[in-house]
């Protein structure tokens, strides 16, 4: 019997979550189901939804003021400001300011548990930081990312808007229900389109 998904295919389908680049890296060939005709590859959906349930399970282990997000790329920012919102984690929206887990004397200093990085490459001070300091590191992940330095991987569409932004709708809702600032999914008054479109 296949698990159930955190939500129907269609919704991930139509938010183009599976769809890769046409480079593929080793280190993501595991979670690449396909490549189309037009040499784009595809991600399984079994796998990404198996992912983001174990990203929200983790996650749901720590309290949100523990928690970093960095996103660089602006598809993200959106979701990621509304997921700030509801949940309250620490998110860097656009340049990561380096020394942020590192150095005490900065204004902006955090004391940090567990980074998240829209994208490894772009979001690299982050995940330096959060190596220097010895916290893991979850990266949503493309079909050309590499992911060393990376404690767990999210295979997904990090490039665009409606993808980043069901990946964080979808971690907003279930984080907000697992630590109890919701009482059941009734209660979620959030929509996927808020988080994926302007």
């Amino acid at each position: 019997m296949e698990k159930k998904l955190l939500i129907p295919n269609d919704e991930y389908l139509k938010a183009g979550i599976h769809i890769g680049t046409k480079f593929k890296t080793k280190y993501m060939s595991n979670f690449i189901y396909k490549t189309r005709t037009d040499g784009l590859s595809v991600l399984n959906i079994q796998q990404i939804d198996e992912r983001i349930q174990l990203l929200i399970k983790f996650l749901s282990n720590y309290e949100s003021k523990d928690i970093i997000i960095s996103c660089r790329r602006e598809n993200g920012w959106q979701g990621l400001a509304l997921l700030e919102e509801i949940t309250g984690m620490k998110v860097f929206i656009g340049r990561y300011p380096p020394g942020v887990l590192t150095n005490p004397q900065l204004k902006n200093y955090t004391e940090a548990k567990v980074m998240v990085v829209a994208d490894s490459w772009p979001d690299k001070n982050a995940v330096n930081d959060a190596l220097k300091i010895g916290i893991p590191v979850i990266g949503l992940c493309d079909t050309n990312n590499q992911s060393n330095n990376l404690d767990l991987i999210v295979p997904c569409n990090n490039k665009g808007k409606k993808s980043l932004g069901l990946v964080f709708f979808l971690l907003a809702k279930h984080y907000a229900l697992n630590k109890g600032i919701i009482k059941n999914e009734k209660d979620f008054k959030h929509t996927i389109e808020e988080f994926t479109e302007d």
